[in-house]
């Protein structure tokens, strides 16, 4: 995680500790607010606070995002060859997956179609009906490299250590257990095929979010007294 001494590091340096590098929840709140006027907001919020991958945000369907219920059904991706993109099915069976909204997240979706909803008016007859959550200004299907190209641009114009946009799924995932999801809930949430693959990937970044919970359990109990006096160690 990119905690207070690695950004310093970073910035001293240029240096990453890890290839994975993990937002803490502040990034990630500053990145937000930042992108909140771009028309690809809804889709970097999803991807933050549950994990899709980047095709599957990409691939998402109208048909498959029920917001009056507060679910999506993860059921398509977008995948890219060389530079063609093409639909394709989630990577595997435990990748087609029935996701729970928050009510944020949930409105964040309302006001998106809305204003996808105004673009269709505007381009009139030469809009692409594709039928996905996120499209080009005309309605055609993104590019998910120009998702992440538009991802970088955005987090570099606030001066934020740098994460891929896959990283913002592992975000996910540390924001989903420091809220008291389990593993088990972490892998049905990412479409995980096995838990090993969840504990694999994610050993190594839960137990800072673990700090937290720590500090919260701790002063849940109350106390007349420091449990450590002055001169001890």
């Amino acid at each position: 995680m990119w905690t207070e001494e690695r950004v310093l590091h970073w910035q001293r340096t240029g240096e990453k500790s890890s290839p994975v590098m993990v937002w803490t929840p502040e990034h990630t709140g500053r990145f937000l607010d930042h992108a909140a006027d771009d028309r690809l907001y809804a889709l970097f919020h999803l991807i933050a606070f549950r994990g899709l991958r980047r095709g599957e945000a990409c691939g998402q369907r109208w048909t498959d995002t029920h917001l009056d219920a507060g679910l999506i059904t993860v059921a398509k991706q977008l995948v890219v060859d060389g530079w063609e993109v093409y639909e394709d099915d989630p990577k595997t069976d435990a990748g087609a997956r029935t996701i729970a909204l928050d009510a944020d997240t949930v409105e964040v979706l309302r006001q998106h179609r809305a204003r996808q909803d105004e673009e269709r008016e505007k381009w009139g007859t030469a809009w692409v009906e594709t039928g996905r959550v996120f499209t080009r200004e005309n309605g055609e299907l993104l590019h998910p490299a120009n998702v992440t190209r538009r991802f970088i641009e955005l987090y570099e114009e606030i001066g934020l250590p740098p994460v891929r946009l896959h990283d913002l799924r592992h975000g996910a995932a540390t924001l989903a257990h420091a809220a008291g999801a389990d593993l088990k809930d972490i892998q049905e949430m990412l479409g995980h095929s096995s838990i090993t693959i969840t504990a694999d990937t994610y050993t190594s970044l839960l137990p800072e979010a673990d700090l937290a919970i720590a500090e919260a359990a701790a002063r849940l109990v109350p106390r007349a007294r420091p449990s450590r006096r002055a001169g001890w160690c």
